[in-house]
């Protein structure tokens, strides 16, 4: 059992509210999953030649000590890609010229405990392990500004507790993904991906599904088709909440097993799995409240 959230902010000058509007979604979803927690937001994007890394060192001996001003500079004596810091902790965001691949492959190398969340010109990924609460504050969610974010409390069922097995999941750059529920054929896709040089970094059913999907958008599908193949490919009980740098999705499985409501006004669009995450946001007593319908394609954009 895990608890989903996703808001998507439909006016501009709303962007600056957006993590002051999802902690108490996220919080509200603590009895779902109180091993940790994760969020995804999407800011207004970079420039076309510059890209940004999610990166977190608690799993190095320093922690929340780490020195990552001496890591971006060893980055530009390196690479010389103009890298640029903005450090929270034990996570950073690290923004950068040029393509993402160069700098997160020498990220890995000098220092491999590091672990890269996530890549892109708009996504930055935080999550931990703790509760909804402890990651939100050390994290700082409630200034997070965007258009849009996905999040993620967990009850872990197949996996360990540590913060790479966390959601949100990424691959490829600004594509994330969060999951309730659990499918049945992870190792199938596994199977049929490291062949086209997919690499895994955890044993995760989620990731699997979130590299699916991402492959699939990469060879060429759009989101609509890409969500198809998912039904068709994957096997078990999921609610499946994806964030793009200008939509959220949402599709659940053909049975419906795992909760999912849908708060919709002129404002925003509000996702949860219960509706107790979604009561104090603003005009909701007049929002269009439903339940996503099974094997169904729900797609939101800015």
């Amino acid at each position: 059992m895990c608890g989903i959230v996703g808001l998507l902010l439909k006016r501009p000058e709303l962007q600056g509210q957006l993590g002051e509007l999802m902690v108490p979604m996220l919080i509200g979803m603590s009895d779902r999953g109180p091993d940790s927690a994760g969020m995804a937001v999407f800011t207004p994007p970079l420039d076309e030649g510059r890209r940004k890394l999610s990166l977190y060192a608690g799993l190095t001996e320093r922690g929340e000590r780490y020195d990552w001003p001496a890591l971006v500079a060893a980055l530009n004596t390196a690479l010389q890609v103009d890298a640029a810091l903005a450090a929270h902790g034990n996570q950073a965001v690290v923004t950068f010229s040029g393509a993402a691949e160069p700098v997160k492959a020498w990220v890995l190398a000098t220092d491999p405990v590091l672990h890269v969340m996530s890549a892109g010109r708009r996504i930055e990924l935080y999550k931990d392990i703790g509760s909804p609460a402890q990651v939100a504050q050390r994290y700082a969610f409630s200034k997070l500004k965007g258009s849009h974010l996905v999040g993620h409390t967990r009850m872990a069922t197949e996996s360990a507790v540590t913060p790479d097995r966390a959601h949100p999941f990424t691959a490829g750059e600004d594509f994330c993904l969060v999951h309730n529920g659990s499918l049945s054929n992870p190792n199938a896709v596994r199977r049929m991906l490291e062949p086209r040089g997919i690499r895994f970094d955890t044993d995760n059913d989620t990731e699997a599904a979130c590299r699916f999907l991402e492959w699939r958008l990469r060879e060429g599908d759009d989101l609509p088709s890409a969500l198809q193949k998912v039904f068709e490919v994957l096997d078990g009980f999921y609610t499946f909440l994806m964030g793009t740098p200008t939509e959220l999705a949402l599709i659940r499985d053909p049975f419906a097993c795992k909760p999912a409501v849908v708060a919709e006004t002129d404002d925003y669009v509000a996702i949860a799995s219960e509706f107790r995450s979604l009561a104090h946001l603003p005009g909701v007593k007049h929002a269009r409240v439903f339940e996503p319908a099974p094997e169904e394609m729900y797609v939101w954009k800015l």
